[in-house]
């Protein structure tokens, strides 16, 4: 069966005692992984069958966007996502999975071809490539609403009004049907409040021909921006990269120059140093572009004199931003140079 979502998630169970980055398949009734994406075989096989999905997942304090899946054999296993939207992306779609299990319904294409009666001449993978086509298909705009900024992102009644002048159907209640087709199917993702509402609701069309109701490609790049504590953008991108090390260490603000205890996670390729409370949340107060940057440890103020601050190390970026951080100890301070620095050679 064609796969349903297939990434790279990294994952802790009874198969393994530490986390590993795992390229992971969701199929119709389990999920497969796999130590290298181009392996013939997997790894395991997790069955879907009577399990139940936990999430957020709080039995790791300190791991971000942890999702749980319990078997019938009382097994847990754990998956990390990279980012918060990937991860309810994972849990909408596995629910579903399990959802169309106990229903006797098959996850897969077909099934979704049933369940709302469409036409067989209609090509879902065809009519997704002239959506996307550059020049004719649906234009992916930035869009705000609830002073979130939708990145790469289109509205519902612009997918039908699409459908419908590209006479790909006759009108807009077909358009509706087609639409959640390519919904369900994972062609299509929902962004925002509304449209993921309307997804996890039980009406009988997920899709919303609402201009209030976002959504958009999922390898277009999207990505959500809201009123960060920081100067610092979050992009999505900045969350594809491996995380490498984590911890907590001291940061010296820009403004007030005041130190406060943040919460670091460190990823490669992209290079990238978010941090975050370290009391919860988990959208991250900023990120550190690590590209390009330059990180040194610190044994001396600006005027010449020692530092009164122990195990000091600054980082600047590119673009010439000074990040002034704290470890508890020198090694740790050691650890996080070198890991910075690897970082920032390999890491676009």
């Amino acid at each position: 069966h064609e796969p349903r979502k297939l990434f790279w998630l990294s994952l802790q169970g009874s198969m393994f005692n530490t986390w590993k980055p795992m390229w992971v398949v969701l199929l119709e009734d389990g999920i497969e992984f796999y130590k290298k994406k181009s392996d013939n075989s997997p790894k395991g096989m997790i069955p879907l069958k009577g399990s139940t999905l936990t999430s957020p997942c709080q039995d790791f304090g300190k791991r971000m966007f942890v999702f749980k899946i319990t078997t019938t054999k009382q097994q847990d296993h754990f998956f990390q996502a990279a980012f918060l939207e990937e991860r309810d992306a994972w849990v909408r779609d596995i629910k579903k999975a399990i959802k169309c299990i106990e229903g006797g319904q098959k996850f897969a294409r077909k099934s979704t071809r049933r369940s709302i009666r469409l036409p067989e001449t209609i090509d879902l993978g065809a009519l997704y490539l002239s959506m996307k086509d550059p020049e004719k298909g649906i234009k992916e705009l930035n869009l705000e609403k609830d002073k979130k900024i939708f990145n790469h992102c289109f509205t519902g009644n612009c997918v039908i009004d699409w459908l419908v002048s590209n006479q790909s159907v006759r009108n807009r209640q077909e358009g509706l049907m087609i639409a959640s087709s390519l919904l369900n199917e994972g062609y299509l993702q929902p962004a925002g409040d509304m449209s993921k509402s309307a997804v996890d609701g039980t009406a009988e069309n997920p899709f919303l021909d609402n201009p209030d109701a976002f959504y958009y490609f999922p390898d277009s790049g999207f990505f959500c921006e809201e009123n960060s504590s920081d100067d610092d953008v979050i992009l999505k991108e900045e969350f594809r990269g491996v995380i490498i090390k984590q911890g907590c260490l001291l940061k010296q603000g820009h403004r007030r120059k005041n130190w406060k205890v943040r919460k670091f996670i460190l990823r490669e390729d992209p290079a990238y140093l978010h941090y975050y409370d370290p009391a919860g949340g988990e959208d991250p107060l900023g990120a550190i572009h690590l590209r390009g940057c330059v990180v040194t440890s610190v044994e001396s103020n600006s005027d010449g004199r020692k530092s009164e601050e122990e195990n000091l190390f600054e980082i600047i970026t590119a673009d010439e931003v000074h990040y002034f951080l704290q470890a508890a100890t020198p090694k740790e301070r050691t650890e996080w140079i070198k890991a910075i620095q690897v970082a920032s050679r390999t890491g676009k």
